[in-house]
């Protein structure tokens, strides 16, 4: 197959797997970035001594990073077992020390992090969740004892969810509205249909348990009381893998993956931001009508550039790449009307500051979740009637307690992260975007959580929805894309290959499965077995899940 050319637009998560597999598969790769350096929305900001991760910051299924880091040219790995028994048994799940693989700690150190998450209740107690169901069972019983028998139902139930949700259909590609149809029943079965709201609600009756075992979805852009209970699962793939920290920052695992795709011969392109994908016909020239053959072709970049290509993915934000990138003459299956139609997730502010340590030792873990009064109105505020209300719940994020190496000696870097409505709401973010930082760190100090911090500051940053539309080129600014709603979840999802388009592809958070770091890796893996199988690649015979006849892995019954 020698000398085929294929073209990434954009190097974030996404971009880089894909393009890590592409090399594998035998293409020559160039990915093409907008900004000076990778990550998109995992871009590194460096300021005052501070490294600040700018987006996703939570690692799991760390098997995923081994697999893209063992690949070799000639040597791409499409038809292994996709969860082998190895990575579900219960001693697969670290503890401590480091996590990484042997293929991954050449380029990264990994290392889990406990616990996962802190949980903040506006009245100040909290939930420490790491996974270990007795010690999940012990902190119910003191908050929330009457949903202890409740925790073992959900507990079952869920794990059936991720079983057959994340286990066997996990890398099921949904082209075609007959697959879509074969697991309907099944999900229908596990109740995991309805929203993920609703489905907690069946088994806690407590609100401080309904808040912790929902709010997950908002991590990957979602409502908890709009998606579908099949995000259940989320909780149990935090709980099987755990979460785990890049030493160095979410930066260095963007830095390896970068690293490991040139090993493999391919080429970076930093401020290389692309205007059109080229679109002709089978001979080179513009199709005849929009009903002809069409191929992508490659791309003209801003400055004029034209680089050609057997094949393009996207890994940008699907309304920028549909609205923007093709010309509305080559698309009957994406018009204007359906990208616009599609619903978009929720924007973001994110904080970056950077503080003096020398005050009152922190009682905050390396992440934390600060619920505030409000937990489904506040809800419905950001998603539904896209307002600012008064009150917020934020993820706070402080590495630097794990990893010093983060900040300057004797300061701590931080960033919080404030859910939004996108710009659908209209807001004013020039003007707003001062003032509502201003009050957030101001709540951070005065409600104890950083004790003294407007006068321990050093370093303030933040990003606004603006950002995301500006920078980013996130449509209606969203922060992850295409919301992950039923009627956009697998076969309504955007497809990872065009139907508009020969040789036209997409990866990362808008495509399937969805957004997420773990989900992004897998979209990778899917659009490379769509190339390989257009392009005649031989894949081999796909093994069968060895758990595919399981209502849950033993691992998970095993508890």
């Amino acid at each position: 197959m020698g000398g085929k050319r294929a073209i990434i637009i954009g190097a974030g998560f996404g971009g880089l797997a894909l393009g890590i597999r592409l090399q594998s598969l035998g293409f020559d790769t160039t990915i093409l970035e907008k900004l000076d350096g990778p990550g998109g929305r995992a871009y590194t900001r460096r300021v005052d001594g501070f490294t600040f991760d700018m987006g996703p910051t939570v690692i799991t299924v760390p098997h995923l990073i081994e697999e893209l880091f063992a690949l070799e040219r000639g040597q791409p790995n499409l038809a292994e077992p996709d969860f082998p028994p190895e990575v579900l048994r219960p001693e697969a799940r670290v503890r401590s020390g480091s996590s990484a693989g042997p293929a991954t700690a050449r380029y990264v150190d990994l290392m889990p992090i406990l616990p996962f998450y802190r949980i903040y209740f506006d009245d100040g107690t909290y939930f420490d969740y790491d996974g270990d169901p007795e010690h999940t069972r012990d902190q119910i019983r003191a908050l929330a004892p009457e949903d202890l028998a409740g925790y073992e139902r959900f507990h079952q139930d869920a794990g059936a969810i991720f079983a057959r949700g994340f286990l066997e259909l996990g890398y099921t590609y949904f082209g075609d509205m007959r697959e879509m149809l074969t697991v309907v029943p099944d999900l229908l079965k596990l109740d995991a249909v309805r929203t993920l709201f609703a489905f907690v609600k069946k088994y806690f009756s407590n609100p401080k348990m309904q808040q912790v075992f929902s709010f997950e979805p908002l991590l990957i852009g979602g409502n908890p009381l709009h998606v579908p209970a099949i995000y259940a699962m989320i909780h149990f793939v935090e709980k099987t893998w755990g979460i785990h920290y890049a030493h160095g920052g979410m930066g260095e695992l963007v830095a390896g993956f970068v690293q490991k795709f040139e090993d493999l011969g391919g080429a970076m392109r930093y401020r290389s931001e692309v205007a059109r994908i080229h679109v002709a016909d089978a001979h080179g020239g513009l199709p005849a009508n929009r009903f002809a053959a069409k191929h992508a072709r490659g791309v003209i970049l801003k400055d004029g550039t034209y680089l050609s290509a057997d094949l393009v993915v996207s890994n940008a934000d699907y309304a920028h790449t549909f609205l923007d990138l093709i010309d509305p003459r080559f698309r009957t299956w994406q018009p204007d009307a359906r990208v616009r139609l599609a619903q978009q997730s929720m924007s973001l502010v994110v904080i970056y500051f950077g503080f003096r340590a020398d005050g009152p030792a922190l009682a905050l873990r390396h992440h934390n979740i600060i619920l505030g009064p409000r937990y489904e109105e506040l809800l419905r505020d950001i998603f539904d009637r896209k307002v600012l209300a008064q009150d917020f719940s934020q993820y706070l994020h402080i590495p630097t307690l794990t990893d010093p190496s983060l900040a300057p000696p004797g300061h701590h870097a931080a960033y919080t992260l404030i859910p939004v409505p996108n710009l659908a709401s209209g807001l004013d973010w020039a003007q707003l975007g001062e003032p509502f930082t201003d009050k957030i760190l101001t709540f951070l100090d005065e409600r104890g959580y950083i004790p003294n911090l407007r006068e321990r500051l050093v370093h303030k940053s933040y990003i606004t929805p603006e950002y995301f539309k500006d920078t980013l080129n996130s449509y209606l600014g969203n922060g992850f894309g295409v919301e992950p709603i039923l009627r956009q979840s697998a076969y309504f999802r955007p497809h990872n290959r065009s139907e508009d388009i020969h040789g036209l592809y997409l990866v990362g958070a808008n495509a399937q499965p969805g957004a997420g770091t773990p989900a992004v890796m897998m979209s990778a893996k899917m659009t490379a077995r769509l190339i390989a199988e257009d392009f005649d690649i031989p894949q081999g015979t796909t093994q069968p899940h060895p758990h595919s006849q399981m209502s849950a892995p033993d691992a998970i019954r095993a508890e």
